[in-house]
């Protein structure tokens, strides 16, 4: 999965000082690092040197913290800070650019490798970062008037971010919201009232929207395709231990049903009854994420709630009915949701039991659920190493196989270290970010058949870098309660309030924030970076005014719809430059609609679901995902995709056509305004009936707003009147009644003397294949 790497994401040097409660160290103050830093040394320097390649080892907490050259990530810091660590870099460079030795500037052969340097050949001796380097010296021993040094030449006569780009209207943008959040068409009030008032109307709307149950639904589904939760295999026995649960978890197998019937009813009730409990299980840790949100709740909890959503049914897995039955409004609904403190754990070996100084489990929202721990399980090689990496994939939004390059001879680092991921820079500067949080999970070390929840015999490894979180050890007495200790560490890192902006970015496009791009050779660099850069800029204002929000997370998904990033529709003009086409490549929403989606848009549109992307082999077919091993939904489509949206066309036409015309005209959702008598060129009247039924059903399935007279409305209609003249000229009969396919529950017959319902259904279909119904 794609993820933000914060440019190697690595925590800055005064921020873990200040952390440690140490003073950080002051920026180099000395010669030509007085004034204000110019953007030669943010675009250029900073942006292809050190962003890209120093900050990997040259941080607090990374191999080289020693050196006297450290330096800060200003994505850590806002404001007057970030401009500060802007400033201490530019300083630290400075330092070692005008540094002397062998007559040549230092930071240039250690960079090269030409003198001693620990992270050897950092850059190749023609490569463009070394020319960024050589300018940036060549700058500094030859000052130039500081108006000529304000703008790089990808700076000058760059024409606003999103200059040619048509914004959507605020009522389609008002469509997109309710059908992407709330599964539905807007309704005559929001209408009327975004007519009214414009964007003004939209806040008020919103907030009502993100109380409906179809917007907590998209909520778990979206945040599940970060999670994954459940893709856990099984259910009680890779979620609920054998060693702590072992009298409870099974419960079913002698719940007493209370069911009249034979034995086959009987067994077939059974199956119910635990299929249900399974999915009750699976359904606790995207539980909690509707909780939160729906509750208003800080969305710091996902990651420090100190209690499990349990149902009824869960609660009796988990030995604790007796105790919560009361708070339920339900208890025999096996998916009604509440909060509850888990007890420490009581293993059948004492050894086993869980240490706690509050006799309760300590929960850390979903870090420590039972169901994320058995998704990301361990192994004796692996040392929670999986675990790490997602915890900061999820919650910091870093990928650390970015952290550094990879080793080029892995036998020869082999041989030469006894200890390679605490000795060999090229490890270290991963496994000394990964290993502390992977030791943080040490007493959840069980696997499979017995649990999640263990110690290791024999005590932790000692041969990796120990319990700690970004070079802040974990304080002994702080183990019973480890993951309670990094969740709230990770909550004051400033990357969690940005990660979490950026899961919302993609519950609304389905898709992953840019990266930064890392060929600096490429012609296009320059483009992509500003493009990363703009977007960087909108995620991180999102993030402040998240956390000055209390973290709730219904304001990033509204700070995200009145964003320009969601609001673009498309460009002025196609004629683009390729530095410009860079530049806009990832902007506006345009992806494929995922089948649950579909479903919902087709229910939305028609009043009733499609049905066929409910059945778990269809909607995989058509690139969705079973949290397991296909993990990432289809961008685009593929033959067999497109075959399915062929089938779902003709087959969603066919059943709403006839089924339509079958009502009374006040009842009718698509067509109350003709009948099958009306037909193109019958008389005036009937063409201007069949115009406004065309922009009807152009509105209500594509979302467009096309006048009657517009080419849009002719060709539908040309389409209408061809499908009549061939079905009129046919060389064999062609039936006057519906296909019987087609007459499923029918309020009344439905004769077709004209091929008009034909017709119909045939618009439908090829509006069904549209880009504007597929796509968002």
């Amino acid at each position: 999965m794609r993820f933000a790497s914060r440019t190697f994401v690595l925590l800055a040097a005064g921020l873990v000082a200040a952390v440690a409660g140490a003073e950080p160290a002051k920026p180099y103050t000395g010669a030509a690092c007085s004034g204000q830093v110019d953007s030669y040394f943010v675009n250029e320097v900073w942006a292809k040197v050190g962003a890209m390649t120093c900050l990997e080892c040259h941080k607090a907490g990374g191999d080289a913290e020693d050196s006297e050259f450290v330096l800060r990530d200003p994505n850590l810091f806002r404001g007057e800070a970030r401009d500060e660590a802007v400033r201490y870099n530019h300083g630290q460079f400075v330092k070692v650019a005008l540094a002397k030795e062998n007559g040549k500037s230092l930071a240039l052969q250690k960079a090269t490798g030409a003198i001693k340097h620990g992270g050897k050949q950092a850059l190749k001796p023609d490569s463009a970062g070394v020319r960024v380097l050589t300018e940036f010296v060549r700058r500094l021993e030859n000052p130039i008037p500081a108006a000529s040094t304000v703008a790089t030449p990808e700076d000058k006569n760059l024409p606003p971010f999103f200059d040619g780009v048509v914004m959507m209207d605020d009522a389609r943008l008002l469509r997109r919201v309710t059908l992407s959040l709330g599964g539905r068409l807007p309704t005559d009030a929001e209408v009327a009232a975004v007519a009214k008032d414009g964007g003004k109307a939209l806040p008020a709307i919103l907030d009502a929207l993100m109380t409906e149950e179809a917007f907590f639904d998209r909520i778990r589904e979206a945040f599940n395709d970060v999670f994954l939760t459940t893709g856990v295999e099984g259910a009680e026995a890779n979620i609920l231990s054998y060693d702590h649960f072992n009298k409870s978890r099974l419960w079913y197998q002698k719940y007493d049903l209370n069911a009249a019937g034979d034995a086959k009813a009987q067994t077939q009730a059974r199956y119910k009854l635990s299929d249900d409990y399974r999915k009750a299980l699976h359904g606790e840790p995207m539980k909690l994420v509707e909780y939160i949100v729906r509750n208003d709740r800080p969305f710091t909890e996902i990651i420090t709630a100190d209690y499990v959503m349990m149902s009824p049914y869960t609660a009796r897995g988990y030995g604790m009915f007796d105790e919560v039955k009361d708070k339920f409004k339900n208890p025999e609904d096996p998916f009604e949701y509440i909060p509850v403190r888990l007890k420490a754990l009581v293993g059948r070996d004492k050894n086993q039991n869980q240490d706690s100084a509050t006799g309760y489990y300590p929960h850390a929202g979903i870090l420590s659920t039972f169901q994320y721990l058995a998704r990301y399980p361990t192994t004796e090689t692996n040392r929670n190493r999986l675990r790490s990496r997602m915890y900061y994939q999820h919650f910091l939004g870093v990928d650390v196989l970015d952290l550094a390059a990879r080793v080029q001879d892995a036998a020869a680092v082999q041989a030469k270290f006894a200890n390679p991921t605490m000795q060999a820079s090229e490890c270290v500067v991963c496994h000394k970010t990964l290993d502390p949080v992977s030791s943080l999970f040490q007493d959840y070390w069980r696997f499979a058949e017995m649990g999640v929840y263990g110690k290791r015999k024999g005590g932790w490894f000692t041969d990796m870098f120990q319990a700690g979180f970004e070079g802040t050890d974990m304080p002994a007495d702080q183990r019973w309660r480890a993951l309670q200790w990094l969740g709230e560490q990770t909550v004051k890192d400033p990357r969690f309030a940005v990660a979490m902006v950026e899961h919302g970015y993609y519950v609304l496009t389905g898709r992953r924030v840019l990266l930064p791009p890392k060929d600096i050779d490429d012609p296009l660099y320059a483009a992509r970076r500003r493009a990363y850069a703009e977007q960087r800029k909108t995620t991180e204002a999102i993030a402040h005014r998240f956390a000055e929000n209390k973290f709730n997370f219904k304001g990033v998904l509204k700070d995200w719809i009145a964003s320009d990033f969601y609001r673009a529709d498309g460009l002025a003009t196609a004629k683009l430059n390729p530095a410009r086409q860079a530049e806009l490549d990832d902007v506006g929403v345009v992806r494929m609609l995922a089948p649950e989606q579909v479903e919902r848009k087709i229910a939305a549109v028609f009043g009733q679901p499609w049905g066929r992307f409910r059945d778990k082999q269809a909607a995989m077919l058509y690139g969705g995902i079973d949290s397991q091993e296909v993990t990432e939904r289809a961008a685009d489509p593929s033959g067999a995709m497109g075959a399915l949206q062929r089938i779902m066309a003709n087959d969603v036409a066919l059943k709403n056509t006839a089924m339509d015309f079958s009502r009374q005209p006040a009842d009718r959702v698509l067509f109350p305004d003709v009948e099958p008598a009306d037909v193109p060129g019958a008389s005036p009247d009937a063409d201007a009936r069949i115009r406004r039924t065309i922009v009807r059903l152009h509105n209500r399935v594509l979302g467009r707003n096309d006048a009657p007279d517009s080419a849009e409305v002719q060709r539908t209609y040309d389409l209408l009147a061809a499908v009549i003249k061939d079905a009129e000229t046919s060389k064999k009969p062609v039936g006057k009644e519906e296909i019987y396919s087609g007459r499923q529950k029918l309020l009344r017959p439905v004769a077709d003397p004209k091929y008009a319902v034909r017709a119909w259904r045939a618009v439908l279909t090829y509006m069904l294949r549209r880009p504007e119904f597929l796509y968002e």
